[in-house]
């Protein structure tokens, strides 16, 4: 069973539809004369989806998100260090201050550690893990802002790059390659070689 995680997400927590984000405006791609209805959820969900991406990258880290539960602080597991910087971003985005964006972020990342569990088999482990999220990589950077600047916050600047947003059977051909070179290898299977 495939799934999109990103409108899983989305709908499971009742936010509006997400836009694409335009390669060359650098902006969400809304109707003609539609304003983006909720900027938090077009910057929070890929922002903390693109965050879990690169965590569970590390043998630790998949480790850490298949053993973790709806207690788990994961804003401050995934940006670490930068979390306050990664809450202000999205703050700034989303032009709001008030509304506790930390525990919102929280709850996108508890629902995505819910729906990706329940999309992986009962024995999963550290490599289907970190295949479910190499899958998910291109359907969560087509909807991250240019302005969060994660993959800086995140130190992998690939993810900023624009040709993330782009779609057509070309971009598409090139993202699949560039995936297929980036699919990560457990600990345990260097181990084997």
């Amino acid at each position: 069973m495939s799934v999109n995680l990103i409108n899983t997400i989305q709908e499971n927590l009742g936010f509006p539809p997400l836009h694409k984000i335009d390669p060359a405006t650098e902006q969400p791609v809304t109707d003609k004369g539609e304003v983006a209805a909720n900027r938090f959820s077009q910057a929070a969900i890929p922002a903390v989806l693109t965050g879990l991406y690169r965590y569970v990258q590390s043998d630790e880290g998949a480790a850490d998100f298949i053993n973790g539960d709806s207690s788990t602080n994961w804003v401050s597991k995934i940006f670490d260090d930068n979390s306050k910087e990664a809450i202000q971003k999205i703050s700034a985005y989303a032009q709001e201050s008030n509304e506790a964006p930390a525990a919102k972020m929280n709850a996108i990342a508890n629902e995505a550690v819910k729906v990706t569990k329940e999309n992986l088999a009962a024995d999963a482990g550290i490599k289907e893990l970190k295949d479910f999220f190499s899958d998910q990589r291109n359907d969560i950077l087509l909807y991250l802002p240019a302005e969060l600047k994660m993959g800086e916050l995140l130190h992998d600047n690939t993810l900023d790059d624009n040709t993330n947003k782009m779609e057509g059977p070309i971009s598409s051909l090139m993202q699949s390659i560039g995936s297929a070179f980036s699919k990560p290898v457990t600990g345990d299977e260097i181990k084997e070689q």
